[in-house]
């Protein structure tokens, strides 16, 4: 049996030294190599286009052209064919995370989370996961969504009850494995009913979906965030 594809990756970045600390932890994964590197949002979007690559690491403040302006054009809504985007950021403030994940990006992660959860990042954005750093991501959610936030009795009745359990759970930045060890059904049941309910919310993705559930009251904030 054969092995599938390496991921490719594409960092961009306009400081050398953070773009090769990426590379070596990256390449260092027997299923992940990157395929290029940019200094800045121009270059990234044209060798994006280009290559294609499958996840696209990008900073936000960048020359040229930022971060947040090249995710809405490699990811954004009027995108026909999308790549995924990871915003990688030193600053954890909440109009850049609303602007990465409005512009289409599938996680936002600090950079000073370490490289394992670089490396989840980008196999979460493959495995169509989000993956958001865990300081930032129920706090994020809520304001993101506070002005929109509906009552609870404005549910999709299409929308079923373990769909809805699914999707608040992936509100509240679960990975698709702990969802089904939290509701005690295989990976695959999981993988079902989010493209069900997915289909259902004309979602785009996992951070959309986890925003409805928000918007229409279906969780608070837990305690502390």
């Amino acid at each position: 049996m054969t092995s599938p594809p390496p991921i490719r990756v594409l960092i961009a970045d306009d400081q050398e030294m953070v773009r090769t600390g990426f590379r070596f932890f990256l390449d260092a994964q027997p299923d992940v190599t990157v395929v290029a590197e940019a200094a800045d949002g121009e270059e990234a979007v044209a060798l994006a286009r280009r290559l294609r690559p499958d996840v696209c690491l990008l900073d936000i403040r960048m020359p040229r052209l930022d971060g947040l302006a090249a995710t809405r054009l490699l990811a954004g809504p009027d995108v026909a064919d999308p790549l995924r985007v990871v915003v990688v950021t030193t600053f954890d403030l909440d109009e850049y995370v609303y602007g990465a994940l409005r512009g289409g990006a599938c996680g936002f992660l600090l950079k000073d989370s370490g490289p394992t959860l670089l490396v989840e990042a980008v196999r979460a954005a493959v495995n169509g996961d989000s993956l958001v750093s865990p300081s930032v991501t129920v706090r994020l959610l809520r304001h993101l969504t506070a002005p929109e936030r509906k009552a609870p009795a404005e549910l999709p009745p299409a929308l079923t009850d373990r769909e809805l359990d699914v999707v608040r759970l992936v509100a509240l930045g679960r990975t698709n494995a702990e969802i089904a060890a939290e509701l005690y059904v295989s990976l695959s049941t999981v993988k079902t009913h989010l493209s069900s309910a997915q289909l259902k919310l004309g979602a785009r993705n996992r951070v959309e979906i986890a925003a409805w559930s928000w918007q229409h009251g279906q969780l608070r904030p837990e305690p502390g965030t």
